[in-house]
């Protein structure tokens, strides 16, 4: 069998358990995981989540929340636990249902002690498009990515792949994909990190699959802030409990598709 990347052979291939290039297998994984994302998508989604914050100055907060959302245009309401104030808009601390592989996203995000104040857009899924093949000798063609250097890390196998991935000059600016790890059972994402090319911004999120929605399970976010002469970092970790996906408006504010204005 004979693989080519952006007009070259790209060795080696997948035939009898061993594993494909680094940028074919990446591919293939984008579009395997956009497949199953746009096949199946939650009208609902309710959760509890439970976010630890701390900073590297030594201050901590806790912020609980149930939330409830409506998946297609991520409006929630949200109350604060255990019996605290009640709120709507995006879903707290970002929408359990989103796919940065294969979404085109906008993402910013402050975080202090006080508060987590996050805000995401995300566009429909896209697959990377794959040239029709025309040499009867060849079985995968696929474009080359001149922005990404995907490489496998040692703990990489053909069951569950590694990759670690570093934006090239071309890339430009803004958040990119530097970490995943395929799961071996469901051959999605478990884990997947960005990073920001504009600061020392982290993202990790960890992914499982819930009756049959590949969804986050748990969240982790790290950024640098500044006040007058002082310095320090902020990490917001988030877990998402009790998750279900309710075929029906948990809410009669969810009803409906126009987005009702944030409160």
């Amino acid at each position: 069998m004979a693989c080519w990347l952006g007009g070259k052979p790209a060795p080696p291939c997948e035939d009898s358990g061993t594993m494909l290039s680094p940028d074919v297998a990446l591919v293939q994984l984008i579009n395997s995981t956009a497949r199953a994302f746009a096949t199946n998508p939650p009208a609902y989604i309710t959760y509890r989540e439970r976010t630890h914050v701390t900073s590297s100055i030594g201050r901590t907060q806790e912020i609980n929340r149930l939330v409830k959302v409506r998946q297609a245009d991520n409006f929630a309401v949200m109350q604060d636990l255990p019996e605290g104030s009640e709120r709507t808009g995006q879903a707290f601390p970002i929408i359990p249902y989103f796919d940065p592989l294969g979404q085109r996203f906008t993402f910013g995000w402050f975080a202090n002690l006080k508060r987590v104040d996050i805000t995401l857009q995300r566009e429909p899924v896209g697959l990377w498009p794959v040239p029709a093949l025309e040499d009867p000798g060849v079985n995968v063609v696929v474009p080359y990515a001149s922005f990404w250097q995907p490489s496998y890390l040692p703990d990489s196998t053909p069951q569950q792949l590694h990759f670690r991935i570093v934006p090239t000059p071309a890339y430009g600016r803004g958040y990119y994909i530097y970490d995943v790890v395929q799961d071996a059972q469901t051959q999605l994402p478990s884990h997947i990190e960005l990073r920001s090319t504009d600061s020392g911004d982290q993202i990790a999120l960890d992914y499982k699959v819930l009756e049959g929605h590949w969804v986050i399970v748990r969240g982790t976010l790290t950024t640098a802030q500044r006040v007058g002469p002082l310095s320090f970092s902020v990490t917001a970790e988030t877990d998402y409990e009790d998750m279900a996906f309710p075929a029906a408006p948990p809410d009669p504010r969810l009803a409906g598709t126009p987005s009702p204005a944030a409160s």
